[in-house]
């Protein structure tokens, strides 16, 4: 981050060229598959990497606008400026936004240092670094899981004006742990496309839209957007002019509060309808003998998919399948009901 940080400030500045940050032990083959050191638009300050990447990097093209828009719009939400702790990746899209925002406010980030993993016991100190006034961290859900098994822990992101929960979904178990412990989170939803969370709580941050097409995917436009990707891609999500196409499924209610229900790669369709995991998931989650689960689709004669259900047992003894078809029917469709169940250790 030391080095980082001053060269973040340059090309925000427009003093310097794009950076394209990677990890220290990355793999070159990346940097050359980004094209490091070939010339880009001027306005482009930096050239990032994307979740779930296979084969040829994207790299989405991020304009110092965008991520400015991006990191005053979460000052804005979040009540005002502060002091960050930077406990994710520094040359991840959330942990370059938590620099940003620092930048923004005026502030020097302290740096829980996450190369060799979390530290649930340099938590307390790092937070008691921060000093006073407003002050803010970015986790990802099994961070948040794993500080919740400590008290100090705990009690040290309870202290936080703000704990933004990315990187996905977290089970329902672990948000009402972090809920009862006075934990005020913050849950986020955005991509290295649109400069990191754009969307806080279903809200989306001020310059930002969201809509839902006729496919049920997730499309977000607005300020934050990046200017597209480095390599080609396609069908190209950028292609209409000011949205960004993401691969998720989601709804909108009355109010216009986003709720995202899964990735469209993750659907089972079973006996000719469609069911997502994440909502699955959600609801298996809230029974009381699970404590971690996970639903996928596998081949069915009859009905082209199953819906199947793995879960780690919350106690001693194991729900059965028909125990959970009930809990699962109860809130959702029958059809999304698991009607096959594997218990395992972990997930």
């Amino acid at each position: 981050m030391s080095t980082l940080l001053p060269a973040l400030q340059a090309v925000l500045d427009g003093r310097d060229a794009a950076l394209t940050p990677v990890a220290s032990e990355g793999d070159p083959s990346v940097l050359a598959a980004l094209r490091v050191g070939e010339p880009v638009d001027d306005d482009v300050a930096l050239v990032v990497t994307t979740s779930g990447t296979t084969g040829t990097p994207k790299g989405a093209l991020l304009t110092g606008a965008a991520l400015l828009a991006s990191a005053a719009a979460t000052q804005d939400r979040l009540g005002g400026p502060g002091r960050w702790l930077l406990a994710l990746p520094p040359h991840h899209i959330a942990g370059i936004q938590v620099m940003v925002r620092s930048l923004l406010a005026g502030t020097t980030p302290v740096q829980l240092d996450v190369a060799t993993g979390f530290d649930i016991e340099q938590l307390p100190a790092a937070v008691a670094a921060l000093g006073s006034g407003r002050r803010y961290t970015s986790l990802v859900a099994t961070q948040l899981a794993k500080a919740l098994q400590a008290p100090a822990a705990t009690a040290a992101l309870a202290e936080l004006d703000a704990v933004l929960l990315g990187g996905g979904p977290a089970p329902q178990p672990v948000l009402d742990a972090a809920a009862g412990a006075g934990v005020r989170m913050v849950r986020t939803y955005g991509m290295s496309e649109t400069a990191g969370g754009c969307i806080y709580d279903g809200v989306p941050l001020s310059g930002v839209r969201v809509r839902i097409g006729s496919d049920g995917r997730i499309a977000i436009g607005g300020s934050t957007l990046a200017r597209g990707y480095r390599n080609r891609v396609d069908p190209d999500p950028f292609a209409e002019p000011g949205w960004f196409h993401t691969n998720d499924v989601g709804a909108l209610d009355e109010s216009g509060r986003l709720r995202v229900l899964g990735r469209a790669d993750d659907a089972i369709s079973t006996g000719g309808l469609t069911v997502l995991p994440g909502p699955v998931e959600a609801v298996l989650s809230t029974h009381p003998a699970v404590a971690d689960c996970a639903v996928f689709g596998i081949a069915d004669d009859r009905l082209g998919q199953r819906v199947v259900a793995a879960v780690v047992v919350a106690g001693v003894t194991p729900p059965t399948l028909e125990e959970l078809r009930a809990h699962v029917a109860a809130s959702l469709d029958a059809t999304a009901a698991p009607r096959e169940l594997h218990v395992v250790a972990e997930l």
